[in-house]
């Protein structure tokens, strides 16, 4: 099945079947099965598998106007670039259009350093950004061996992690404040004084679901704003609704400097957005910024963001994943009082993060709950035991996640049977 394709996920093999079409929540193979897709594909179809608006959407922008030269400019473009700055707040109101997420890491990087004159990137331990350059620079959970060095100036600082604290207060709780005044005493010893911005996610997605407690953001936004370093927020998996509000900063009242969008903007298909000040934008243009890709501002996949909007809005789907998270997180605390191969169940609306005991358990639940009818994806770090990232579409509904909680219970009853 594999003979002519290269293996891209360094340890990781391609699923044993092959997936024909899909609809809502479900996957159909090329023999029939049926498969709930827990992920929404790669974390990204919100609005479950082909949405009929979706498509209809696709269909007439395609038949209409699908690619441009990337100086010219469609209406598509400009309404979804407003409607973006019209959903964040002050002073977040300059849009550029890009198509995945690694992209838009990149071309929010390279700007940062360019408006500030400096180089030097922070990003937690266990992050992911992508794996173009300045991105893959600026990740730290996985696939830094082997290529060589990166480039000069990239420092990780302490993940926050409340389920496994490594700085600890008088009651044994986590004492993240300390962590964090560690974590930039560590970064201004390394430092050569060029320190141009900080990267992180607000829910850690492939570092094992990890939500930095309440008041870490703003913290950190401080840290930055000491050194006069720009705060770049990686909202790929929790912007547009995913945590029960339209962005997940909204909870730590904080606003980035620059904002990276990409996976739920999209729906599924590429999709990708930088959003950033007005006073940034000026001064990253006058200094010549450049980010000049094949696909920037295309006016088809910008069509589609403009709908993903339309049913976000129409649908409220932020509340819709607020109270589907809540039932979903319930259904595995209850799950988790039964097996003891849980150790812990987090997140934040319907991203949600089940840590197992070991990775031998993660592996071998993932096989069962394929072969039982339900897509699971379970990240594997050294010193963590496996932790399933649950992300179902916004769509989704109670019986559908029911169904995968059952899955679930049955593949673990098994293992531990």
């Amino acid at each position: 099945m594999t003979r002519h394709l290269i293996r891209y996920s360094g340890a990781g093999s391609f699923t044993p079947e092959i997936i024909a079409r899909a609809e809502g929540s479900y996957l159909w193979t090329e023999d029939g099965r049926r498969l709930l897709d827990f992920t929404s594909g790669q974390m990204s179809a919100i609005l479950g598998h082909s949405h009929p608006e979706i498509v209809a959407t696709v269909q007439r922008q395609v038949a209409t106007l699908d690619h441009l030269f990337s100086g010219m400019l469609s209406r598509p473009v400009l309404d979804l670039a407003r409607r973006l700055a019209e959903s964040l707040p002050e002073p977040l109101d300059k849009v550029l259009l890009l198509t995945t997420g690694a992209e838009s890491n990149e071309a929010a990087i390279r700007m940062a350093k360019l408006v500030t004159g400096k180089h030097e990137i922070v990003s937690f331990a266990r992050s992911w950004h992508g794996m173009t350059l300045a991105a893959a620079n600026a990740t730290y959970s996985s696939g830094r061996k082997g290529y060589g060095p990166t480039a000069p100036g990239n420092f990780a600082i302490p993940t926050p992690n409340p389920f496994r604290p490594d700085f600890v207060d008088e009651t044994g709780g986590f004492d993240w404040q300390r962590q964090l005044d560690y974590a930039f005493e560590l970064i201004d010893a390394q430092s050569t004084g060029s320190l141009a911005a900080c990267i992180v996610e607000p829910i850690l997605s492939s570092g094992g679901v990890i939500e930095p407690p309440p008041g870490y953001l703003a913290a950190l936004q401080r840290k930055c704003r000491e050194r006069e370093m720009l705060l770049i927020l990686d909202e790929a998996q929790t912007g547009l609704c995913r945590t029960g509000q339209w962005y997940a900063f909204e909870r730590d009242g904080v606003v980035p400097d620059i904002l990276t969008l990409s996976k739920t903007l999209g729906a599924g298909l590429p999709l990708a957005a930088v959003i950033t000040s007005a006073e940034i934008e000026a001064e990253a243009h006058a200094r010549g910024f450049l980010f000049f890709t094949t696909h920037v501002s295309d006016p088809l996949p910008a069509a589609v963001g403009n709908t993903v909007l339309d049913i976000l809005e129409r649908d409220k789907l932020d509340q819709v994943a607020a109270e589907s998270g809540a039932f979903l997180q319930q259904a595995l605390r209850d799950l988790a009082a039964k097996h003891n191969t849980i150790a812990d169940v987090r997140g934040r609306g319907l991203l949600v993060g089940l840590e197992l005991v070991s990775d031998a358990v993660g592996a071998a639940v993932t096989r069962r709950c394929l072969e039982l009818g339900l897509h699971m994806n379970v990240v594997q770090l050294p010193g963590m035991g496996g932790v399933f990232r649950i992300a179902p579409p916004l769509t989704a509904t109670r019986d559908e996640l029911t169904e995968g909680v059952a899955i679930l219970d049955q593949s673990l009853s098994e293992y531990q049977a």
